[in-house]
Formats: structure tokens, sequence, C-alpha cells
């Protein structure tokens, strides 16, 4: 019905769907990664952006450190599983790729696309964009440091005058990464504006390796038009995926027959419960944190969901927060 990949391959490992779940800071934690992963349809999962250094530094103290418990723990039903890093020290990145490879990791992604002003201040992130033979450096050192997968994730470039996609990512393939993935905004815009997909197509036309695209994919329709306007390998999908985790299997669905479900209030009821249950199984240090930000995400659309929230804010342990989720929608779903 659409013309829409069903798999592509990063080196040997296989993702099949052509899905990836973008890596956001404070939310693709390994809780949150297998929630999707149990919702269905994504087929690449991705770590938040972790620090090479924060890394490193488990070599040092030959014991894994505060970053790799928090960050790079991972359950084997997320496979396949990619650690994504940052920084800008060759020998530092080096390192951690190596550590991820070590850990088990199916891929070790690279980030050039972070706008966040404490990264970039150390030439982090989208820092590097204006400094493409530090990139080529860092590149070919992690490269010949592992021998998974390498893959890197960047922007279109500092500004619009400054656009590097086009040389970044055939640079990238020479040096040896097995696919790209493109956030077509540039630093300067950070997340403002509309997302540039004719830079994605541009990258495709340049470059034989995969191209995951990325930005303003907030529904199973806007999948499908980026793989038609860019031909690219792979939709990468974020915030949209933070108040709406049930969008992979939406875009498996339309894909399948043209139309998808949309969540009941009973399916975010459950959504909620079980993500919160999750936090509480695996007794996350900061759990009541975030219970309260996800409530932002997933009462995103609920009726009445402000009052909820507004509770779920007062509330100082992990429990009662739960039990506020089961009164309001016992609530709700029978006023439904």
């Amino acid at each position: 019905m659409f013309r829409f990949p069903t798999q592509f391959a990063i080196g040997p490992v296989r993702v099949a769907p052509a899905t990836v779940l973008a890596p956001m800071a404070g939310v693709t934690d390994t809780v949150f990664r297998r929630f999707i992963r149990n919702l269905g349809g994504c087929g690449l999962l991705m770590t938040e952006f972790t620090s090479s250094h924060g890394v490193r530094a488990s070599l040092r103290a030959r014991k894994p450190t505060r970053t790799l418990v928090k960050y790079l723990t991972f359950d084997p039903v997320e496979r396949p599983i990619s650690a994504q890093l940052f920084g800008a020290d060759p020998a530092v990145m080096s390192d951690a790729a190596r550590v991820c490879q070590d850990l088990g990791f199916d891929v070790v992604d690279i980030n050039f696309g972070c706008p966040v002003n404490k990264v970039v201040r150390c030439n982090g992130g989208s820092g590097l964009l204006r400094d493409l033979p530090l990139v080529e450096l860092l590149l070919r050192e992690v490269r010949a440091a592992i021998s998974i997968p390498l893959t890197i994730k960047f922007r279109a470039g500092w500004n619009d005058r400054e656009l590097v996609a086009v040389r970044l990512a055939r640079l990238a393939e020479d040096c040896g990464v097995a696919a790209v993935a493109l956030h077509p905004r540039t630093r300067e815009q950070g997340y403002s504006g509309q997302a540039d997909w004719t830079r994605i197509a541009e990258v495709k036309a340049a470059v034989g390796i995969p191209v995951i695209g990325n930005g303003d994919v907030n529904s199973p329709e806007d999948a499908v038009r980026m793989v038609a306007e860019t031909n690219c390998d792979a939709v990468m999908i974020g915030r949209a995926a933070s108040s709406n985790p049930w969008i992979f299997r939406q875009i498996a669905q339309y894909l399948a027959t043209g139309a998808y479900d949309q969540p009941s209030h009973q399916d975010r009821y459950r959504m909620m419960r079980t993500y919160y249950a999750m936090l509480i199984e695996r007794d996350e240090p900061d759990k009541v944190g975030k219970m309260k930000q996800f409530a932002t995400y997933f009462t995103h659309g609920v009726r009445h969901g402000a009052q909820l929230r507004a509770a779920i804010y007062r509330e100082t342990e992990a429990q009662p927060i739960l039990d506020l989720v089961d009164e309001f929608f016992s609530r709700e779903v029978a006023a439904a």
C-alpha cells in the first residue's frame, strides 16, 4: 500500500522494522526502552547520550561506574540496541567505544547533533560540526578500536550558512561508518522551526550506506511521507514517542492496513501503570522524579489530565502516585 522499507542493515545487524527510537537525554533509559520494545513496532533502540569520559572512567576504576550503571545498563529484550556516546577526544572515545562493545551492545553511535550549550562548549555534540578534521580523526580511531558497527547522528550544520550534512556523511562513509542518522535542523535552530527534509534526501543521494531520517515525525503519515520525499532507509522518532509511545506500532498498522488505532483511556491507563510499575520494580533511584516527568508526557490528550498531573506533582512517594493513577483512571474509564 505504501512504499516503506521493511528492514535495513547496520553492517551485520539486521533492523526490522525500519524504525528507530532516537536517543533522548532523561528519557530513553532501560525502563523506557523496554517499555517501547514491549509495545512493539520499533526496530532499533538507542541509549541516552552518554559521556565518553564517564564511560572511560570505568576502565581506570576497574569496576562499573555510575555512568555505566545509569546509562548503559540494558536487558537482552532490548536488542538490537545502540549505545550513543558524546565527546571530542579520539583516544577517550575509542576507549569508551571498546567498553560499550565489551558490555554487549550491537552498535556504537557517536553524537554530533546535541545543541545544548554545556555539551557544545566542550566541543561535543553539534560543536564538532565546525571541526571536520577532528571528526575524521575521531571516526577513524574509533572505527579501528571496535569490531561492531559504528554509526553517527548529526545535524545539518552549525547554521544555515555553515551546512555540512553531505560533506560529513561522505566523510563518515569513507571512515567506515555503517550508517548515518540526520536531524536536518541546524545547531542554531535548536528544536524550533521546521525540519528541512530535503537535506535528508541530499545525504541519501550522496552516500551508499543507510541513511536514517529524523525530525518532525509525529504520526504514521509523517513517517511514510518522509520515506517518500527523501528515500531514506529508516525513520527515527524522538519527542513524539515520549507522549505517544504507540507510534511505532501505529506505523506498522498503517503500513499493513492504511489505518491505525488511537489509544483509549483504558490503553493510556495500562501504559501509565505499566511504566510506573516498571520503575518501582527496578527501584530506580529517581523513580518519583521520573513518574512526575512522564506524567507530563503520558497525560497528553487525556481528559482531565491536568488534574492528575497536579496531584502527582504534589506527591513525594512512588506508591501513592501509583494509587492516584488507579483512582483517576477508574473514574475516567467508568465515565467514558
